[in-house]
């Protein structure tokens, strides 16, 4: 357990109990795959930030429990279609679902989950809660099609690129942060700056993820170094690099991305080293956590705000 996990460690264990409670089905398939998933582990920081946000702001019910493990089934789900489209095989260190159990069972295990925490979300009764979740699961819907139509795309810009981020990762951070203002009864302004919090964490997790795709470790990172490249996605670090790279570079990392091709790897981390753009991708990183921590400032003082600033400050220094 990470520290700023420790300052809501006993909400945290509540909501792993939740979450297992809420597995259960009737068909045994269902089950399996859902701890399978769920036993995998992970940082699960997007329930991580309901448990924060709640605390920060003195939420006194225990509705924040179930928001918690409903934000982590939706981005279990995601993950399950994920690898489905991208034909993943490891995440986490292990297989994916789709490589142990087969594509379908893989998409439809996501859509259980998908409709649980839509069971869950009716329970707790909150309209306002229920639009921006249901707002959300669509806008990550459109991100994961955008970003289908953009592979194997060389000439994919910085704004294409960061308006898929925006849907696909930071929407779920933000969301998050913003349905447990919501649940809070925090002010308009405060519900606006957590949401915009989350925004700039998720951004900001995802800058770092793409550039370490070209510097991790591939036993550290839970998958293989380049398999972006090798499912032809033109992240940042790659945009940034065929605009400054010679257009020998350019051209090799543009035919790559066709491709959906890794062979030439080497040749690309070099490149991707050589013009900075790696660097260049940790910049717009950490401005977004700069961005993140000063929009913390209309919140109390406390532990569990310090734990949110800390959290922005993991999604640059993390290494997996």
């Amino acid at each position: 357990m990470l520290p700023f996990h420790q300052v809501v460690a006993d909400d945290f264990e509540a909501v792993n109990r939740r979450i297992l409670e809420q597995l259960y089905s009737d068909v045994e398939l269902v089950e399996n795959i859902g701890h399978y998933l769920i036993d995998a582990g992970g940082k699960r920081l997007r329930p991580l930030m309901v448990l924060l946000t709640c605390r920060a702001l003195n939420y006194k019910g225990r509705d924040h429990l179930d928001l918690a493990a409903i934000i982590e089934f939706i981005h279990t789900a995601t993950l399950l279609h994920d690898d489905v489209v991208d034909t993943s095989e490891r995440r986490r260190g292990r297989l994916t679902a789709n490589a142990q159990w087969g594509n379908a069972p893989a998409v439809l295990v996501g859509d259980f989950l998908y409709s649980r925490a839509f069971q869950m979300m009716v329970a707790i009764g909150r309209m306002d809660i229920m639009s921006v979740l249901s707002e959300t699961t669509n806008r990550i819907a459109e991100g994961e099609v955008q970003q289908l139509a953009n592979a194997k795309d060389p000439a994919v810009t910085e704004a294409d690129y960061y308006s898929v981020i925006e849907k696909k990762t930071a929407i779920l951070f933000a969301s998050a942060c913003e349905v447990a203002a919501l649940l809070s009864d925090a002010s308009d302004a405060q519900r606006e700056a957590l949401r915009d919090y989350g925004h700039h964490v998720g951004t900001a997790f995802q800058l770092v993820d793409d550039a370490l795709d070209y510097r991790g470790d591939a036993e550290a990172l839970g998958k293989n170094v380049g398999d972006d490249l090798a499912e032809g996605k033109p992240t940042l670090p790659l945009i940034h690099a065929m605009q400054h790279g010679t257009s020998a570079q350019s051209e090799l990392i543009a035919t790559a991305i066709r491709a959906g091709d890794a062979n030439r790897l080497e040749e690309i981390l070099s490149i991707v080293e050589t013009t900075g753009a790696l660097d260049y991708t940790l910049q717009a990183a950490r401005a977004q956590v700069s961005k993140a921590r000063e929009r913390l400032s209309l919140l109390p003082e406390n532990a569990y705000t310090r734990a949110m600033a800390d959290v922005a400050d993991f999604a640059l220094a993390r290494t997996h």
